[in-house]
């Protein structure tokens, strides 16, 4: 019995400490864990976002519908012409056509080396295809109405050219198919260039209206007051009321 009492009396020693001697502290856990930043998200910008491309999409259905009932209507008007043969005489219709040809060159020619052609030249062009068939197909007033019409847009074009002022494009300027109609929709700064960096021309109070021409990122080239231009950021502009 004596060796067994031995032992339990040295394992009790051992598990117990003495008297004065506290036992070691454990180092404290490190609880903090490092977490990664969570996104900034701006829930009413993304909101503004979705909406102007709805917008968008709905207004280029609009512009595809008006466009077709366009084309629908210039077509009554040349088979309602080819009835009419003696509105215009052949020598009148080759004229016509040949004034629009011109015209069109003009226009191509004052874009310079860009190589994107104003929607104004391609707009005429596919007119003046269509008066060539009704030409030889001797519908000669339907040719000349739609030679006129050619003539028309490259007239639309040159004006446009004259009174933007655009000078050479910037580097990714993209045209629009036609100006559009917007306005200030806030106080807002007009830029010398497509970008935050650039000298500020002049500033805009809200409901300025505004004729857009053309888009680099999301900077759009503007036109005030009918020969004040420059360059103003897409999310200062709406749609004019």
């Amino acid at each position: 019995m004596r060796p067994f009492f031995v032992a339990v009396v040295l394992i009790a020693a051992c598990t117990h400490p003495r008297p004065g001697n506290p036992p070691p502290a454990r180092a404290p856990r490190d609880t903090t864990r490092v977490r990664a930043p969570a996104p900034v998200r701006d829930t009413a910008l993304e909101q503004r976002a979705a909406r102007l491309e709805l917008r968008v999409l709905e207004e280029e259905a609009q512009v595809a519908e008006l466009q077709n009932r366009l084309d629908d209507a210039r077509r009554e008007v040349v088979r309602a012409m080819a009835k009419l043969q003696s509105l215009a005489t052949r020598a009148e219709a080759a004229s016509g056509m040949a004034e629009a040809e011109i015209a069109l060159q003009s226009l191509r020619s004052a874009s310079g080396n860009n190589s994107q052609a104003p929607p104004e030249w391609n707009q005429g062009n596919q007119l003046m295809q269509l008066a060539t068939t009704e030409f030889d197909q001797q519908n000669y007033a339907g040719a000349l109405y739609l030679a006129t019409e050619a003539k028309n847009a490259a007239a639309a074009g040159q004006r446009r050219a004259t009174n933007d002022d655009r000078g050479t494009p910037r580097k990714g300027e993209v045209p629009f198919a036609l100006p559009l109609r917007v306005q200030t929709t806030g106080r807002a700064n007009v830029r010398e260039g497509p970008g935050a960096n650039f000298k500020v021309l002049f500033t805009l109070e809200s409901a300025v209206p505004l004729v857009a021409y053309s888009y680099v990122e999301q900077w759009v080239r503007v036109m005030a007051d009918g020969d004040r231009t420059g360059w103003i950021h897409q999310t200062l502009i709406g749609r004019r009321e």
